[in-house]
């Protein structure tokens, strides 16, 4: 059952990863804010319930095929249908290529790119049936390679390209499909984040702007103007929001 609240995402339900932190979490704010039904999906329970207290929420490892099915069925039984899905999970460890090993270039993938496949499909006929649309959240690391991410770029990258085809497959079918690519964000993973032993700094540097880092909500914004009825004409799109990043 939804609220069916007024705004401008009243009676939409909206199915959000990677809730309960960062991006993600500033994306299911903005659209809840808005009126829509927001269901969340993260690893941390205690922060999903805190920032989806008047929503739902599923915590879930969405690098299982069955736990991104799960997350799709849940949402729909819970809200009677999927208006916006928005593939905000991510994941992003550097290290030096020749040392990743078999299990972790299978989690950037599973995480980055495999998951919004997963979830899209199993989300797909709720979309079509209420021509609702998907927002994949990408990176500057899929339109550039970066040092020391050979997965993250590889996924990325792949992210772009399953937009682009999804949105050419569906084109006409009443859903839309875009992409966002993020530059760098106050984030906990970034808050987090460590460099492979002995890295050349001047080629982490390389990935970052003179405008230095992002809000999320800068990134959310971006992210809740496509899901709206606002961006009607726009289809098939990659969105760069990276303070300048791509322009230098």
């Amino acid at each position: 059952m939804t609220r069916n609240g007024a705004g401008r995402f009243g009676g939409k339900v909206a199915l959000v990863t990677g809730a309960s932190s960062g991006l993600g979490q500033a994306v299911a704010r903005s659209l809840s804010a808005g009126g829509a039904d927001v269901f969340g999906t993260g690893r941390d329970e205690a922060r999903l319930s805190a920032t989806l207290a008047e929503n739902a929420w599923l915590a879930a490892d969405l690098t299982d095929p069955a736990a991104c099915a799960e997350a799709v069925r849940a949402c729909s039984e819970r809200f009677d249908g999927i208006d916006i899905l928005v593939n905000a999970a991510g994941a992003h460890t550097m290290r030096h290529t020749a040392e990743v090993t078999d299990k972790e270039w299978e989690h950037d993938l599973a995480v980055n790119l495999s998951a919004p496949f997963f979830l899209s499909r199993a989300a797909l006929p709720h979309l079509l049936d209420r021509q609702g649309c998907i927002v994949n959240v990408a990176s500057i690391a899929g339109l550039e390679g970066q040092a020391y991410s050979a997965g993250y770029c590889a996924a990325k990258h792949g992210l772009i390209g399953l937009t682009r085809a999804m949105a050419l497959e569906f084109d006409g079918r009443g859903i839309r499909v875009n992409a966002v690519c993020p530059g760098g964000m106050t984030t906990p993973l970034l808050e987090n984040f460590t460099f492979p032993e002995d890295p050349d700094y001047t080629l982490i540097m390389k990935t970052a702007t003179p405008r230095g880092l992002m809000d999320p909500t800068q990134v959310a914004n971006v992210i809740t103007f496509l899901c709206s009825d606002e961006a009607s004409a726009v289809h098939g799109a990659v969105y760069t929001v990276d303070n300048g990043k791509m322009a230098l």
